[in-house]
């Protein structure tokens, strides 16, 4: 451990340390840090590798869907009903994946419907992460009557039900757009950030390097963003790589149930629901929408759980 002087300048920062030479006069190897230690596991694990190409593919195809097709999503042609089965020899054509019960290509509103769903995912993870991560700073560094009515609030929230909670607010607006189900969503959803953040800040406010920065007179908020933050992200980063999945799992769910996104909006849930009515006769409709929610689910899930072994010695 430095020295106290020293301490208030070094602690929690990120950098790594230099080069150490031994009385022989060789160089040993530089002291790494958390987030490098987490680095080079991460890059030594096929689970995050496979999650990470899958995850950046879904962000290309959300961001350029132009790039995959060019169908339209929402002009439909009777002609091509749904009894058409899918032409899977034509790879990235209109007719790939075969048409819904409208004529409109499946294949394109895949591709434009993983838009909406990334959208709804990362907007409501950085929300949550946001709001849930500053609530918990704040109870878990001043303790006492303000960690008590934090924790009171968090509590009461944390008591309803996710989902149905979402349903009764989103069936009090007229029009469900993106933005309309993101509310929703992260209104209820910040609970779980802010249990995991407050945690972790009562267990890093104990560290010595905080007394020392107290000692030396940072202020609060430099001893909050500066020594305490950067030293209690791990878990909330872990958590909320994996909530995103759940996030747009529970987008769909409400678009399916009716009470999500809905047309024109392009969504998988919106698919899902559609698919049902044709289910026995053109199980496409159905099958490839659920598939492609089901990997965008699991591939977050896979990286959060690369991220927490990485972050986490004990599992090392």
């Amino acid at each position: 451990m430095p020295d106290v002087t020293k301490t208030a300048a070094t602690a929690g920062d990120a950098v790594a340390s230099p080069p150490v030479t031994d009385p022989a006069g060789q160089k040993q190897e530089k002291a790494r840090s958390l987030w490098g230690d987490a680095w080079t596991d991460l890059r030594r694990n096929p689970y995050f590798i496979v999650s990470s190409v899958l995850i950046f593919f879904l962000l290309l195809i959300s961001a350029f869907p132009g790039l995959f097709t060019s169908a339209s999503p929402t002009v439909g042609d009777l002609v091509k009903h749904y009894v058409g089965k899918p032409e899977l020899g034509s790879v990235g054509s209109e007719g790939w994946l075969g048409y819904d019960i409208q004529g409109r290509s499946v294949y394109a509103r895949l591709v434009y419907g993983t838009r909406a769903s990334i959208i709804v995912g990362v907007l409501v993870t950085l929300i949550v992460t946001v709001v849930g991560g500053i609530m918990g700073m704040i109870a878990g560094y001043f303790g006492g009557a303000v960690d008590a009515v934090l924790s009171r609030i968090t509590d009461i929230f944390f008591g309803i039900p996710f989902l149905l909670g979402a349903m009764v607010i989103l069936q009090s607006f007229t029009e469900r757009t993106i933005l309309v189900v993101v509310f929703a969503l992260a209104f209820l959803g910040w609970t779980q950030i802010t249990r995991v953040m407050r945690g972790a800040v009562i267990t890093v406010k104990q560290a010595d390097y905080v007394h020392a920065a107290k000692a030396l007179g940072a202020g609060t908020t430099r001893i909050l963003f500066k020594h305490i933050l950067p030293n209690a992200m791990a878990p909330v980063i872990v958590v909320a790589t994996i909530a995103l999945g759940g996030y747009i799992s529970a987008e769909a769910t409400l678009s399916y149930l009716g009470l999500g996104l809905a047309s024109p909006t392009v969504s998988w849930g919106v698919d899902v629901s559609a698919g049902v009515q044709a289910i026995r006769t053109s199980p496409h409709i159905l099958l490839f929408p659920s598939i492609m929610l089901s990997i965008t689910v699991l591939a977050f899930i896979m990286l959060g759980e690369a991220v927490r072994n990485a972050l986490d010695p004990k599992l090392r």
